[in-house]
């Protein structure tokens, strides 16, 4: 299954295409009913975003808890906490100050000439405050956190419960081996729901070119094509950093994260790609420990993608408005970009909320949003891909840094006659085992 499935991702992504096209032709007419086919398109990644949204806080919540509770002292969980947050900090300048050059290199707002309305956005702003945003890191109630999914607060109450686990040693063992069970079941949870992944990206794809033709690529195929363009030259900055810590490993650890890449790309959801991040990271070699604790920091403050469109969207829409930007201020936008950006993760439309908020803050036409509205959901499958590859290397260079990182776990091809197992648990169960003994 493990191999078919990136057969079966790219299957549904081909279909989607084709399905959504021929849809367009036949109702793109009436954009009434094309919403309403695209509705039931979408109702297959609805019902797996669903799906994966109901297993992310249990998932989230024990891995990390088990994690923390083996890694021994609270020294190694800072010194790893404190490794995680350099690298993340480095990473977002880098993505941000990457857009705020091919922005002004490929110019791609020039020439449009759009008249300053002052019209609304659409977009509430409202919602991104630091103040809050700090507020809100810290959990009211674990109930009600992961009835919201809350990463952050989810990942603030498990570093209390995983740590005092650990202080309160011999008498917490009954609890740890009781997590552990949660943590082998809810993988077992995982891999039925992602056996919905195809059927989810067919269904996304297809309702998204139903109701905007595959003519909106082209209409603004010069900003779409340069921002990927913007987005290749950051993968590549991102392989080669991860490659100076990995070697020759950097190319087998993009073999194994291909499927949550296609999986995010496909559904523009960092969230779907997270559980199958967590297998295929296990199977690189990262032990759980890590990847629990660092992984779910990444998804709130790694997000190398979203940093790059919000200096490239804030800049274009000021190219499109005629309004020229000294170089000064641009370097201010970049550095405000940097502090409210780490923020977003609680935030819906966090990229929009962000370059709008930008936008208000430094006199801009904020309406401009509007503009970019039609193609934004080509342009978040883009960043949202960048945001996974960008978790996946920084997890997997913690790793290293700390000398835990495993041989990866060899293709697996059973016996006919051996009863089927799942070789990503099995791996982490050794793991644990392991500790248990230790």
């Amino acid at each position: 299954m493990r191999n078919r499935l990136t057969a079966f991702i790219l299957a549904g992504m081909i279909l989607g295409v084709i399905t959504g096209f021929l849809a367009n032709l036949w109702v793109g007419g009436d954009k009434t009913l094309a919403k309403d086919v695209a509705g039931y398109f979408h109702l297959l990644a609805d019902i797996f975003l669903h799906l994966i949204k109901m297993i992310i806080a249990p998932l989230v919540f024990s891995t990390l808890v088990a994690g923390i509770a083996h890694m021994g002292d609270s020294a190694a969980l800072g010194r790893i906490g404190g490794r995680a947050l350099a690298w993340f900090i480095i990473a977002s300048l880098i993505s941000l100050t990457l857009g705020l050059i091919f922005v002004n290199f490929f110019a791609p707002g020039e020439g449009l000439n759009l008249v300053r309305s002052g019209a609304e956005s659409g977009v509430n702003t409202e919602a991104l405050n630091f103040k809050d945003f700090v507020l809100h890191v810290f959990p009211t109630s674990m109930v009600g956190a992961m009835a919201e999914n809350s990463i952050l607060q989810i990942v603030v109450f498990s570093l209390f419960v995983g740590v005092a686990l650990t202080a309160i040693g011999d008498r917490g063992k009954p609890i740890i081996t009781v997590i552990e069970a949660m943590v082998e079941l809810m993988l077992q949870v995982t891999g039925y729901v992602m056996r919905m992944a195809p059927f989810a990206v067919f269904g996304a794809l297809a309702s998204a070119i139903t109701t905007e033709g595959l003519g909106v690529l082209k209409t603004f195929g010069e900003l779409v094509g340069e921002f990927y363009l913007s987005l290749f030259a950051l993968w590549i900055i991102l392989c080669c950093a991860g490659a100076l810590f990995l070697g020759r490993r950097m190319g087998k650890l993009l073999k194994y994260v291909r499927e949550p890449l296609l999986i995010a790309f496909s559904t523009a959801s960092s969230e779907a790609a997270y559980p199958k991040m967590l297998e295929q990271l296990d199977r690189f070699g990262v032990p759980r420990r890590i990847y629990s604790f660092v992984l779910p920091l990444g998804y709130s403050f790694n997000l190398d993608g979203s940093m790059m469109y919000s200096t490239f969207a804030t800049i274009f829409i000021a190219q499109a408005y005629g309004i020229d930007l000294p170089i000064a201020t641009q370097i201010t936008i970049l550095l405000v970009l940097m502090v409210t950006s780490k923020g977003i993760a609680a935030v819906p439309r966090a990229s929009l909320v962000v370059v709008a908020a930008t936008l208000g803050q430094f006199d801009l036409p904020v309406e401009g949003i509007a503009f970019i509205l039609a193609v934004d959901h080509f342009m978040d499958m883009g960043r949202t891909a960048t945001n996974v590859l960008g978790n996946a290397i920084a997890t997997s260079v913690i790793t290293k840094w700390e000398g835990m990182l495993e041989v990866e776990e060899p293709d697996y091809v059973p016996h006919p006659k051996a009863p089927a197992h799942t070789p990503a648990h099995g791996r982490a169960g050794l793991e644990l085992a392991s500790d248990m003994v230790e």
